[in-house]
């Protein structure tokens, strides 16, 4: 079992699992894993747990996953005993139970008992779904799985169809998206190169009501279904995957559009997906996106674009692209359609709207290219590239609303700019730590919960001030959770503190309202002695931060803010030094607005001289004043 199964099995966090390894030279050693993710016995945790009365009551299906996690020793074999769980299950769910005196196969017979018993409990589906995701969580870091996301969309532009292959098929995501995506398809051909997983693939087809057939062994090079002809070919290959079989299959009848190139396996599934297509249907291969230009692949490319192949190549991200492809036709189309988006409706909508439409061109999202313009020295099939720019209506006006907003920026800005005259002699104030303020009653000091409940957007909870929000100088951005009462509320007048690259940012709240966050610090001082924005602005001194920050993990970090020391001076200095540090906090925002202005009517320009919706000057500029 992991750390996090530990965790799991005492009802705490996995730092609490660190912590006792730590702390505690009887805490079970590691029986194997690795240094980061090393794996302990069951029996032996268990045993330890109870002796130190942490060992807590688990549910049924914790303690059957335990026992499966046990009975492989090593993560490499879970796959293993989770397929045999899972072989288990199938049988209960076909039969509605266990034949009786029926041999226990690989498992343990104490197991299979445990694993029929969840069935009975739960059901074979629900119990196989919780131990298929204890799976997956096992594998996060060696086994890449397609998104969710990408696998709907993929099936969905396959569409509907009686018989689905998809050859290189995992645990069966691509195939159950195919399942829920329309009409259930009778067939479920599959082929992957390890068979544990491909069982299963086979136990999560056959308990959701698929047919599925699915065969180890590596497709390119040992077909498994050598012949047969599906509606719909889904498929994410092993990208990059150089040993794919080049020199031995070098004369295979698969390559109608090209060899594959030695180092474009890539180009070797797009083949191997087309020559399983039926007349009319369609393959949808995930791709990486450097495929789409690689030198090496063009002349397979233009093949593809000549016969009639490639229908469509979807830009998805900076990363990877999908491919929409159809066995040729008498007469190929004269154009592909290409899109570029990472929204799956707007490239579902996209597609079914315009996949035979020669004239189809959406500004900035999608495009019908002429094949013959494709056909160039690069052939390179990169969406971004081939898609007209968004137009934009309003740039010229944009551009004038922001050139007058920068304008009046920078003529305020450089009223704010403080002048203090220097001192006739240097003064000799006393200074004391804010510990000592505290302590006397000029000001409280209040520290946020180093964590806490919080959510991410929405309409529950109140505004949170993060510590990235102070940095900026932008408003709250967090939200606390409902009925989590541990967050200090911000006052007008409060002092707030972070500490990034050993320094202090400072700022003083102008309006209540927000909680204040995680890594933050509040002063909250008494006007009667002491003004806000001259604690604040002292605060940012470099003695202070040499003083009190103690320690800084990242770029944020926290500090000893009861070591930073405040001169004492009579209120009214301070409230000129106040209004000093306020007006350079004003000119520090102007500066960063005006940063920020700037790139924007910088590109702003760009876009509005490439659109033709600016005029140009009417004479020469006048030059800059030195």
């Amino acid at each position: 079992m992991s750390a996090a199964d530990i965790a799991r099995l005492a009802g705490v966090g996995r730092a609490a699992v660190s912590n006792w390894r730590r702390r505690h030279p009887d805490f079970p050693q590691p029986v194997g894993g690795t240094p980061t993710s090393p794996v302990f016995a069951l029996a032996d945790v268990e045993a330890w747990l109870r002796d130190q009365h942490k060992l807590q009551e688990l549910p049924l299906e914790e303690r059957i996953w335990q026992r499966l996690r046990a009975e492989a020793r090593d993560d490499l074999r879970v796959a293993e005993v989770v397929a045999d769980a899972g072989e288990l299950l199938l049988e209960h769910h076909a039969a509605g139970t266990l034949r009786p005196g029926r041999p226990p196969g690989p498992l343990s017979a104490e197991t299979a008992r445990a694993v029929a018993e969840l069935a009975d409990a739960q059901s074979a589906i629900r119990a196989f779904e919780f131990l298929f995701t204890r799976y997956r969580e096992t594998q996060i870091r060696r086994a890449s799985t397609t998104p969710p996301e990408v696998t709907g969309l993929m099936a969905a532009l396959a569409g509907d169809a009686r018989t689905v292959l998809d050859p290189a098929c995992g645990t069966g995501d691509l195939l159950l998206a195919a399942i829920d995506g329309g009409d259930a398809p009778r067939r479920l051909l599959g082929q992957d190169a390890d068979r544990d997983v491909t069982r299963l693939a086979t136990v999560r087809l056959a308990l959701l009501g698929g047919d599925p057939s699915i065969r180890d062994g590596d497709s390119l090079r040992r077909d498994a279904f050598p012949g047969a002809l599906a509606d719909a070919v889904l498929c994410d290959p092993p990208f990059h995957e150089r040993a794919w079989g080049h020199d031995e299959l070098t004369t295979d009848p698969r390559w109608e559009y090209g060899l594959p190139p030695r180092l474009e396996p890539e180009l070797a599934w797009v083949q191997h997906a087309l020559a399983h297509l039926a007349p009319g249907g369609r393959a949808v291969v995930l791709m990486p996106a450097v495929a789409a230009g690689r030198r090496s692949g063009r002349r397979v490319r233009a093949q593809l674009l000549r016969k009639g192949a490639l229908r469509a190549v979807a830009g998805l991200s900076a990363t990877h692209h999908l491919w929409v492809l159809r066995r040729p036709e008498i007469a190929p189309p004269a154009t592909v359609l290409m899109i570029d988006s990472a929204d799956p409706e707007t490239v579902v909508t996209t597609w079914r709207r315009h996949a035979d439409d020669p004239d189809h061109d959406e500004p900035g999202v999608s495009r019908a290219v002429p094949v013959i313009d494709l056909l160039d020295e690069e052939v390179d099939l990169t969406p971004s590239r081939h898609i007209s720019a968004a137009r934009s209506e309003r740039t010229a006006e944009r551009f004038t609303d922001t050139h007058d907003r920068l304008a009046t920026t920078l003529e305020k800005a450089g009223g704010l700019v403080p002048a203090l005259p220097p001192a006739a002699a240097r003064r000799e104030a006393r200074s004391v730590p804010l510990s000592e303020l505290a302590r006397i009653g000029h000001l409280v000091i209040h520290h946020a919960p180093m964590r806490g409940d919080t959510e991410d957007g929405g309409d529950g909870g109140p505004p949170l001030l993060t510590a990235e929000d102070l940095v900026e100088g932008r408003p709250p951005t967090g939200k606390a959770a409902r009925g989590d009462n541990r967050w200090i509320p911000i006052e007008t007048g409060d002092v707030l503190v972070a500490v990034v690259a050993r320094s202090f940012v400072v700022r003083v709240a102008e309006a209540d309202g927000p909680l204040l966050g995680p890594q933050l610090c509040l002063l909250r001082v008494d006007p009667r002695h002491l003004d806000p924005y001259f604690v604040a602005g002292v605060l940012r001194s470099s003695a202070n931060a040499r003083a009190s920050i103690v320690q800084s993990t990242g770029t944020i970090g926290r500090a000893d803010i009861r070591r930073a020391q405040v001169p004492r001076l009579p209120l009214e200095d301070q409230r000129g030094y106040g209004a000093a540090f306020r007006r350079m906090t004003e000119f520090e925002s102007a500066l960063r607005n005006t940063v920020a202005m700037g790139t924007e009517l910088a590109q702003l320009l760009a876009d509005g001289v490439a659109e033709g919706t600016l005029a140009p000057p009417d004479g020469p500029l006048p030059r800059p004043a030195r």
